[in-house]
């Protein structure tokens, strides 16, 4: 399917089936918050929880290609990403946008 950050595709023309999302909670284990934490007294990227949150989009993103598949969608145009802190260590990632059919 595709799914673009556009409001339209080219050379398409689109029916608008409504919106498509899916989302996750991410978290990480004890273990890793602390190494984590050690890495902030020094700086630079802290790759463990960049690998979480890749992995996060990329749940959200098929959860909402499977919804938007259940609609009955060719593609996804105008795709969105929110996140939200639902308590220490733990992300929400939400992936949004318009399920069309081509006409």
């Amino acid at each position: 399917m595709l799914v673009v950050t556009t409001e339209t595709i080219p050379g398409q023309e689109i029916q608008v089936l409504g919106l498509a999302m899916g989302s996750t909670i991410q978290s990480k284990n004890l273990g890793h918050d602390i190494g984590q934490s050690l890495k902030t007294l020094v700086g630079g990227e802290l790759k463990s929880y960049t690998a979480m949150m890749d992995e996060a989009r990329n749940i959200a993103i098929q959860r909402m290609v499977n919804q938007a598949g259940a609609m009955g969608a060719d593609a996804i145009v105008n795709l969105r990403f929110a996140t939200s802190a639902i308590m220490a260590g733990a992300a929400e990632v939400m992936a949004y946008g318009t399920a069309v059919r081509y006409k």
